[in-house]
Formats: structure tokens, C-alpha cells, sequence
């Protein structure tokens, strides 16, 4: 019996491993499971659900975390994301519902296996269609909702239109509670437990109170039970004492985190293992430091949006915007040398200082987020655990959703935002005082928020983009903000005055040369030519670097928050009807 379920197993992960062409709908019942056979122990039960790890629009893969393109990392090419040359795919995309089969066809049979376990693994699957489900709202808007295995030949089913988006997401909403209720509380880095629900909801709740209050033209109603929601479920979790931030020094421990080769469970509720031993790797210390990945670097609003060290806002600095390299960096939060070369940098096990490197950056704000050790920059051969959910977001899912009810005290400032400017020497934010003057700054990005909480409600957003960035999380927050103009913006990088010499971290050594003409003899720096390899905004007379300024940015208002359905598949079925505008 032993080695039938060996080989039942191998056909049954088989099924994953490979790429499917074909969508959930027009699949045969999954027939190398029979259900009498297999779903037996608790030990079958975790090995089927380990399979729903394999769905990276739920768990992303470590690329999946780092390699986020939109306004906070630039590259030296545009996605077509960017320029607005999407279109409606014929098939694919992610419009793929073979991983919801998965799940249904385990909720239909798993409590064959009559265990001490089987809540459990009921309340991880729960939770993943869940996570399924939020991925195709957050995607497509309405989708069909099934909760149980679609016969082949129940036409009715197949073919039926899209559920409404309220629906979807109320039966989320279940799902999650459902997971929260039956899922072990027992912490684990590596599997999903009661912890992780709870953080989930407080992620999907609050991107749909948001995407309902900032969207109108949706007609969604309840945004602010979501909200509510949201706030609850990262409160709970806070409450529980179950995590807490890593700390060391202010000037460390924020980078420590990042590059350490384990995840720290303290405050990492769930992450992407990756080891050497195992031969599991990922390419962060080559994308970051080689001209094969688009030479990644942070965008200058997003650089200009880090306070000052004692709490004050640098864009409120006369001059901030013409500020060299050196000079801007400054006297900054902390966690800005701890995402990018500043001047003193090292890398980890060396003592030898490193200015940003060009080759490496398009921007000149040079990552360093996740950069682990020199015997790592080969391609393919990082080995530091990629963290999926941090206890951090929970504390600012907890700001966000009570600042956007308007119900945010002093106090959850205090057990939330806090806590991640202690962890880096930073002053507190005070809820008085961001709402007597908001930053004008921020108010010109995001231009939707308004009434008596503006302040508060710029000053989470600030914290959110600095603690997650590089961590994929932007491109959502904008959809779900209304702010998708940021997008067509032009990107920039750091402030030239001109041509000529610049010593970037003040050690009194030339380390950039932008220059015309002629390339100057003199070994040593690095040489931009203006103009081709640096285009400035004043081209001789300075400005800060243009990134691709020759290609048109768009982000079309009336269509682009959400994914177009493939041709194919409103083909298969007629009553599927495509998104707004998407020809």
C-alpha cells in the first residue's frame, strides 16, 4: 500500500510541475487521485495541499517579491505595462483556473481522512482559494465563483457569465474567516498556519475597502466594512504577541533582515526557503549588480519622499530638488542607506567602500535591499529566504485601514508606525501634526485623498512605500489608490549640475564623469557620455537623469485598473463579457 501511494503521489505532483495550456474549464476530472485510496492520513492530507505553494500568483516566487518594475524601481526598459502596449491576449494569462480544481477536488474529499489534522488542512485550503480568488479579483473585477469540481459535461457551469465582484469577494471573506477558525496556531515560516490568515485578510481586506472608497465608477458598496475588517484581523494578530519586528542598530538592522540567509521568524510570518543544499536559488545579487537585468535603481520621487533623520520633510528643504548626490542623502531615515549605496557603503564580509555603480543602475540609486555576500553575485546563486509576508505590513495594513475609516488614534500610531521608525532611530509620527499640514509633496501624487484625515493618510502611505519597497507590493497600491497616472510620469534619477567630475561619496576620488565629445583619457572613473549613456533633464546645463525619455508612457483611466479576458475564452463561452474598453 506503502508504495501505492508513492507512485499515486508521483503522478499526482507530476500534474503540477507541468505547464498547463489548457484552462480549469475544459479540463477531465483529475482521475489519478482516487479519493478512497489517498485520502487516508494526515500525512496525505499535507502532501496535497503542499501542492497549492506551487500557485505563484499566491505565493510568489522570489522574483515574484524583488523584481517589481513600476514607479519605485526603474530599469533601463519599459514594460508594456508602461507604455501602454498591452492587449487582449488570445489565450493565457491569468485567466488559469487549473490551481481552483486543486483545491475543490481536496475540499470534496478531505475529510475522508477522518484525522485530528483535517481541520486544518480544510482551513489551508480555504485560506488558498481564497488566495486564488483575490488574485483573479484584484486582476479581472468579476469572475465566476465555483466552489465545488465542475463536471466536463455540465454545460450549465461551464458556461455561465461572471459572478459579481461583491459576491466574489463575500465569499472570500468566508473563506478567510473559515481558515482563520480551523487553522493551527502553531507558528511556521514555511506553511501557512492561523497567523497567516489573519495577515492575508488584513492585506485583501484592506486593498478592496480601498479599491471601493478610491473607485466610483465601480459602484461598490461596503468600503468600509472591508476596511473594518482589515483593521480587525491585523489587530488580532498584533494583540496575539505572536510577532514582532527584528531589531539590532538603526543603522543595520532594516538591511540585516533582508540579506540574512534564514528567514527571521520573529517578524517573518511566512517566506520562500532557498538554499545550497538544496539546490534552490535566486538571482537577486546579479540583478542588482550586472547590466543583464535591466540595471534596477530607485525613482528620485521616491528617493525625495524619505524624511529627515529628526522627523522633518526633506522636500521641504529649499533646493531639495538640486541637491548632488552626496549632499541629498544626508542626515536621512535610515532605512535609505540600508536600501541602496550611500556613501561608506560595504558590501557584507569587506571593508572596502563602494560608491553606486553605474553599470549596475539606471537610475544612480543603486539597490542593495537583499544583497547578500560576494560568493552569491554569480548568476543564479542567492541563497537568502525571500520573505512573502512580513509582520511590518500587518502594522501598516492596521494604520492604513483605521487612518482610511478615520478612526486612527495616537494610540495605533503608537503600536504600529512606530514600531517600524524605533527599529531604525526614527522620530514617531504624530497624528496632530501630519493632519494640521499635509505634505503638499505627497498631496500632488496621490490626488484623491481629501477631508480632515489627508494628513495622516499621506504620512501611512509615505511609511508604506519606504518600509515595502522592492518588496512588489506598488503597482497594487496605485491600482487600488486611483493613482494610476503615476505610472505614465516620467522616471527619474539623481541631480547633475552638468557635465564634468562628481565625487558621489566625498572621499575626495572622481567616481562619475558625464562628458561630451571625446571620451577624457584618465583612468579611474566612470564615464557617461551625455546624451547616450546619461540623458540629463537640461541636457550640457544639468538636471536630473531621464530614464527613457524617448518612449511614451500611458495609463488609460477608463480601462487599465483592470485585465483584459483572453479572445479565447469568451469564444469558448459567450456569456463571459469583456472588461471595460479592452478591444
Amino acid at each position: 500500500m506503502k508504495q501505492y501511494k508513492i507512485v499515486v503521489l508521483f503522478i499526482f505532483m507530476s500534474g503540477f510541475l507541468v505547464q498547463c495550456k489548457k484552462g480549469f474549464l475544459d479540463r477531465a476530472p483529475q482521475s489519478e487521485i482516487i479519493p478512497e485510496i489517498f485520502f487516508n492520513t494526515e500525512k496525505d492530507l499535507e502532501l496535497y495541499t503542499n501542492s497549492f505553494y506551487a500557485n505563484t500568483a499566491a505565493i510568489p516566487t522570489a522574483e515574484g517579491v524583488y523584481n517589481e518594475d513600476d514607479d519605485n524601481v526603474i530599469k533601463n526598459s519599459l514594460s508594456d505595462f508602461l507604455t501602454g502596449k498591452r492587449v487582449v491576449p488570445v489565450s493565457g494569462g491569468s485567466w488559469n483556473w487549473y490551481y481552483l480544481r486543486n483545491i475543490n477536488y481536496f475540499l470534496l474529499n478531505y475529510q475522508k481522512a477522518q484525522v485530528p489534522g483535517a481541520k486544518h488542512y480544510g482551513g489551508v485550503a480555504h485560506l488558498f482559494r481564497a488566495l486564488f480568488y483575490f488574485d483573479k479579483v484584484a486582476t479581472f473585477g468579476d469572475v465566476p465563483w465555483y466552489s465545488a469540481v465542475i463536471d466536463i459535461k455540465d454545460s450549465s457551469l461551464l458556461n455561465r457569465p461572471r459572478d459579481k465582484r461583491t459576491l466574489v469577494m463575500d465569499s472570500i471573506l468566508a473563506d478567510l474567516d473559515t481558515a482563520i477558525s480551523w487553522m493551527d496556531t502553531k507558528k511556521s515560516v514555511e506553511k501557512v498556519t492561523k497567523w497567516t490568515a489573519l495577515a492575508y485578510k488584513s492585506r485583501i481586506c484592506l486593498f478592496e475597502g480601498t479599491f471601493r472608497k478610491y473607485h466610483p465608477e465601480f459602484n461598490l458598496p461596503d468600503a468600509d466594512r472591508f476596511l473594518t475588517e482589515a483593521a480587525k484581523a491585523a489587530e488580532i494578530l498584533i494583540n496575539s504577541g505572536s510577532y514582532e519586528l527584528y531589531s539590532s542598530t538603526p543603522d543595520k538592522a532594516y538591511q540585516e533582515l533582508f540579506a540574512s540567509k534564514s528567514a527571521i521568524e520573529k517578524e517573518v510570518i511566512l517566506t520562500r526557503r532557498f538554499s545550497n543544499d538544496l539546490q534552490i536559488w535566486h538571482n537577486v545579487n546579479y540583478y542588482t549588480l550586472t547590466a543583464s537585468y535591466g540595471r534596477p535603481g530607485l525613482e528620485k520621487k521616491l528617493v525625495n519622499s524619505y524624511l529627515m533623520k529628526d522627523g522633518s520633510r526633506f522636500t521641504d528643504k529649499a533646493g531639495y530638488n538640486t541637491l548632488t548626490f552626496f549632499n541629498e542623502v544626508q542626515n536621512r531615515d535610515p532605512r535609505l542607506s540600508q536600501t541602496i549605496r550611500t556613501p561608506g557603503y560595504t558590501r557584507t564580509g569587506n571593508t572596502k567602500k563602494l560608491p553606486p555603480d553605474f553599470t549596475g543602475t539606471v537610475t544612480g540609486y543603486q539597490l542593495i535591499k537583499f544583497v547578500t555576500t560576494e560568493a552569491e553575485d554569480f548568476y543564479n546563486r542567492s541563497t537568502n529566504d525571500m520573505p512573502v509576508m512580513r509582520y511590518a505590513e500587518v502594522l501598516l495594513n492596521f494604520a492604513e485601514a483605521k487612518a482610511e475609516l478615520g478612526t486612527l488614534t495616537q494610540a495605533d500610531i503608537d503600536k504600529s508606525i512606530k514600531l517600524l521608525r524605533d527599529r531604525v532611530g526614527m522620530p514617531n509620527l504624530n497624528l496632530v501634526a501630519a493632519n494640521a499640514t499635509p505634505d503638499s509633496y505627497l498631496a500632488a501624487q496621490y490626488t484623491h485623498v481629501s477631508g480632515a484625515n489627508k494628513g495622516i493618510i499621506l504620512e501611512v502611505r509615505r511609511e508604506r512605500r519606504i518600509e515595502l519597497v522592492m518588496e512588489s507590493f506598488r503597482r497594487r497600491d496605485l491600482l487600488r489608490w486611483k493613482e494610476g497616472h503615476l505610472f505614465a510620469e516620467q522616471f527619474k534619477g539623481m541631480y547633475f549640475p552638468g557635465v564634468g567630475p562628481y565625487d558621489l561619496d566625498g572621499d575626495g576620488k572622481v567616481d562619475v564623469y558625464i562628458y561630451t565629445g571625446t571620451r577624457p583619457p584618465e583612468s579611474g572613473p566612470q564615464y557617461l557620455k551625455l546624451g547616450s549613456e546619461v540623458i540629463l533633464e537640461n541636457n550640457t546645463n544639468g538636471g536630473a537623469i531621464l530614464v527613457n525619455p524617448q518612449v511614451a508612457k500611458i495609463f488609460n483611466e477608463d480601462r487599465d485598473y483592470l485585465e483584459p479576458i483572453p479572445v479565447q475564452e469568451i469564444q469558448l463561452n459567450p456569456s463571459l463579457v469583456q472588461n471595460p474598453n479592452w478591444k
